[in-house]
């Protein structure tokens, strides 16, 4: 193929943004005709299917006894907030960032609620921090999978059976896609935007009994916005935990969240899900290593995400830029794929390195990335020779 001649295959669905995600195969407005729409949320028709998003939630996930699900406000950054200022104080706390979004909880951490007893362990992008430092008698926040430098933990094994503190995990590009250590984790959090290509706002909060007990005996010593309010003179305000929500949430993103979760039921369940996310992340994988100018930005292998694989570009050409050249062509790279409608939304976070950031995860169809490597050698080679 020449530096002109266009690939003969195109991705039948372009859609590979990290946040929103790509909505499921198949899906079309007529998927959301059962909403329980021009009713209170509170009625039994709008509560019935609250409660059923998060009984489901628990059963396609798998997790252990005594773990409480609730729908709450403003997607997963709402939901980390919420935890982080109900449970954190109680005793001193570590704070993992590999990249942009850890690095934003340890800003509010620091400099919202300016805790005395902070330690911080960062990486650059593409590198994870010693995970070994982390103590298991203080509080760590972390990220499962970093979605915007595509370097995950390659599993729980540095989380102690033993400890005193919670684990405060960002899982919003892991869950259902990667297999979280539902034992080590005392805190989850995920948005329905990015999991499973459901529609923005609402967040996903999972409590193990651990932190429910952090919530029942610790008061922090500010004021919590009522949004933020996970308890009830005292106790856990069980209410929230069964459909009954902090605010009003939308129904029709409800509706549409309840359709992604039987989509990935008839599939077979959370490894049928796993399978598709890997089998994504392997076409890319395979792509990158015959090809000379692109790179993981995730250094080793093991930490290598399946749903937000972030790429470095390595050719000499690119290297020999200053950092606004690198960008400029970065964002012209993303536009021509965009405006040959192959591919939208595919450059780098706005804080990574300029790059390519392409969403795996198991909404995507194999054959729509298979069919996109060509057309990202085909840009690449644009780019270069203009």
């Amino acid at each position: 193929m020449t530096v002109d001649q266009k690939p003969g295959m195109r991705p039948l669905r372009p859609y590979f943004s990290s946040g929103p995600c790509a909505k499921r195969p198949g899906w079309s407005l007529e998927a959301l005709s059962q909403a329980s729409l021009g009713r209170s949320h509170r009625a039994a028709p709008g509560k019935s299917k609250l409660k059923e998003a998060i009984d489901r939630t628990k059963a396609l996930i798998g997790l252990p006894e005594g773990y409480r699900v609730a729908i709450v406000p403003a997607s997963d950054t709402g939901a980390v907030e919420m935890v982080l200022w109900s449970v954190l104080g109680a005793r001193g706390v570590d704070l993992l960032a590999w990249e942009s979004f850890g690095a934003g909880w340890v800003t509010d951490v620091k400099k919202q609620l300016k805790l005395d007893d902070v330690r911080v362990f960062e990486a650059p992008y593409g590198e994870l921090p010693d995970l070994t430092q982390v103590s298991p008698d203080r509080d760590v926040v972390f990220t499962w999978n970093g979605t915007t430098s595509g370097v995950r933990v390659p599993n729980a094994d540095w989380i102690s059976d033993a400890r005193t503190g919670l684990t405060i995990c960002d899982g919003t590009s892991a869950v259902f896609a990667q297999d979280l250590d539902w034992p080590k984790l005392d805190v989850v959090t995920f948005s329905w935007q990015k999991v499973l290509g459901g529609e923005a706002a609402h967040g996903m909060l999972i409590l193990s009994p651990r932190a429910v007990e952090r919530l029942e005996s610790y008061t922090p010593p500010w004021p919590l916005p009522k949004i933020f309010r996970l308890t009830k003179g005292g106790k856990l305000n069980e209410s929230i935990f069964e459909g009954a929500t902090i605010n009003t949430p939308s129904m029709l993103c409800v509706e549409d969240y309840l359709d992604t979760l039987s989509w990935a039921e008839s599939l077979g369940g959370k490894r049928a899900l796993f399978d598709r996310a890997n089998a994504n992340s392997a076409v890319l994988d395979a792509w990158v290593q015959k090809t000379d100018w692109v790179d993981h930005l995730a250094v080793a292998p093991e930490t290598r995400s399946n749903t937000s694989v972030c790429l470095k570009v390595v050719d000499p050409w690119f290297e020999s830029l200053d950092d606004a050249a690198r960008n400029a062509a970065v964002k012209k790279l993303a536009g021509l794929l965009d405006a040959e409608g192959v591919a939208y939304d595919i450059g780098s976070y706005r804080d990574a390195p300029a790059g390519l950031r392409i969403w795996a995860g198991a909404t995507v169809e194999t054959q729509d990335l298979e069919a996109l490597c060509p057309w990202l050698d085909w840009a690449f080679a644009q780019v270069k020779s203009a």
